[in-house]
């Protein structure tokens, strides 16, 4: 990844931190869990900024009963069983979330319930209005942004290996915002979870322009494992941990998801422009100056 500006060692709190206006953020993601990709940057957003974070969820989750052997256990039900997981984890997943955003400082959560069908790469099924109520969509989040205000849109990064969900749900976020004309246009951002040593580019998702990238725009990343506390045992990873640890329910994330990802990585989209790059960079230095893992340093 080229000019990463990342968080890496402990300072205390900063002026600029404490006086900035608090940032509002709107979160728009297709499943319960799927905030979990740039959980530590919530989180700081929420209790180190003091801003205010809604989170818009596409899916309904009752397609995610692979892997439930265990969350079986737990909830004494069978929901590696389809028919029992797509009738009970709507609800469970949907009780995860909120206990997971408690831990973040989520403040509201808008839900959208279109059907969490099945595990396909191809978004335009869902875009085109077949498997999802997309008009449905549309109005909704116009009507969220118009009356929310926000200062910033945050999605998963569509790259050609995300489940056509995450695609979906990102792609509708960039368009409602393209749509969007009142005086303060979010800046809409994508985030991905990468190891600290892992190199991946992306500059845009083949056949749809609107998720192109900004070109010479840095990568931003927020660290987990920069250390600090007493004797530097402890790192944001403890967040990451909590949060992943709410979804008893989805045995994969639980087992490959929980502990790992050392980068909170994201992407500003070419639709911001310079404005909109100035204010992520604003975004992310005033992260870098708050809470514990705080200084910039750039690749």
């Amino acid at each position: 990844m080229r000019n990463l500006l990342l968080l890496s060692v402990f300072l205390p709190l900063t002026l600029l931190a404490q006086t900035a206006t608090p940032p509002k953020v709107l979160v728009v993601t297709a499943h319960p869990d799927d905030e979990t990709t740039f959980s530590v940057t919530l989180y700081k957003i929420a209790h180190d900024l003091k801003g205010t974070i809604d989170l818009a969820l596409l899916t309904d989750g009752q397609g995610g009963f692979n892997g439930s052997e265990l969350g079986s256990e737990y909830y004494r039900l069978n929901l590696t069983d389809s028919a029992t997981g797509r009738a009970h984890l709507p609800a469970i997943r949907k009780q995860e979330l909120l206990n997971a955003g408690r831990i973040i400082g989520i403040r509201n959560y808008l839900f959208f319930d279109q059907k969490d069908d099945h595990y396909s790469q191809d978004p335009k099924p869902y875009l085109s209005g077949q498997n999802w109520d997309a008009p449905f969509i549309e109005k909704k989040l116009d009507g969220i942004l118009a009356k929310g205000a926000y200062d910033f849109v945050l999605t998963m990064l569509p790259d050609s290996g995300q489940h056509g969900h995450h695609k979906t749900a990102t792609l509708m976020a960039l368009r409602a915002v393209q749509r969007y004309n009142g005086a303060k246009k979010p800046v809409v951002l994508a985030g991905k979870e990468l190891g600290a040593k892992q190199d991946f580019s992306f500059a845009g998702l083949k056949g749809y322009p609107e998720t192109r990238i900004l070109k010479g725009a840095p990568t931003f990343a927020v660290s987990r494992i920069a250390r600090f506390g007493h004797q530097n045992l402890l790192s944001y990873m403890i967040v990451a941990d909590w949060v992943t640890a709410e979804y008893k329910s989805q045995g994969d994330l639980q087992n490959n998801g929980i502990h790992t990802g050392d980068l909170e990585t994201f992407w500003c989209f070419d639709l911001n422009g310079g404005a909109g790059l100035a204010k992520a960079k604003d975004l992310f230095r005033q992260l870098n100056s708050s809470g514990y893992s705080n200084s910039v340093r750039q690749k």
